[in-house]
């Protein structure tokens, strides 16, 4: 099952599926002296059809574990290294690299419960996510979240690809956010990176499948 369809999606799939139907339409109705016409509008019925399984927003279900950070977006780990975070955690962390094909779901969940400390939007390039630079150089928004059990602070920054063209974040600065709860998408592509603190244990490798909301990327230290 699809699922649910995300609302960033009804625009895009009403326009195109609307304007393949008027196109089919009028081809029927001048018979075979536009060929070209029937074949347009059964590529825009396609485009529609695919952006409603892009657009798909299926509902998960969240493991209750404080102690965990979960994983904001479905797709593969492609990178996991100690980096500096200068913004919101102003210091080292480890960060994990997912990358989204046009083929995952692309509706992002807060990775724990806590409340959004920090927001920085990056008006920047649209390298190809796979690209490490990406992380750094690519269009993109930091979300730094203190997580409520631990007080851990951790940050997630979504990042738009070589195709995605459009970040968009549903919370605001102060927000507070339950665990795997929906706080962004990305159209068409991109990367997201969980930036942990160097004492977690994270639990995945690179080349691992994960899904937002359920997947387990890190344990954080009972410290």
């Amino acid at each position: 099952m699809m699922g649910c369809i995300a609302k960033e999606g009804w625009p895009i799939i009403g326009s195109v599926l609307g304007a393949g139907a008027v196109l089919l339409v009028l081809s029927l109705a001048l018979g075979g002296a536009a060929p070209w016409l029937r074949a347009f509008a059964a590529l825009l019925l396609l485009l529609g059809l695919f952006s409603c399984y892009f657009f798909r927003d299926p509902e998960r279900t969240i493991p209750a574990d404080a102690g965990a950070l979960l994983s904001p977006a479905d797709g593969t780990i492609i990178d996991i290294r100690d980096v500096d975070e200068p913004l919101y955690l102003k210091g080292r962390a480890r960060r994990v690299g997912i990358f989204m094909s046009v083929f995952n779901v692309h509706v992002n969940r807060a990775p724990c419960s806590g409340a959004i400390e920090f927001l920085h939007y990056n008006r920047g390039r649209f390298i190809s996510a796979f690209k490490d630079k990406a992380s750094d150089e690519n269009e993109s928004m930091l979300a730094g979240i203190r997580c409520s059990q631990r007080q851990e602070r951790i940050a997630v920054k979504f990042i738009a690809g070589l195709i995605a063209r459009r970040i968009v974040f549903y919370k605001k600065l102060r927000d507070t956010v339950r665990q795997g709860e929906r706080i962004n998408m990305i159209r068409f592509g991109s990367r997201v990176d969980l930036y942990c603190p160097l004492d977690a244990r994270i639990m995945v490798s690179q080349g691992d499948t994960v899904t937002a909301g359920t997947s387990v990327i890190a344990t954080l230290s009972d410290r």
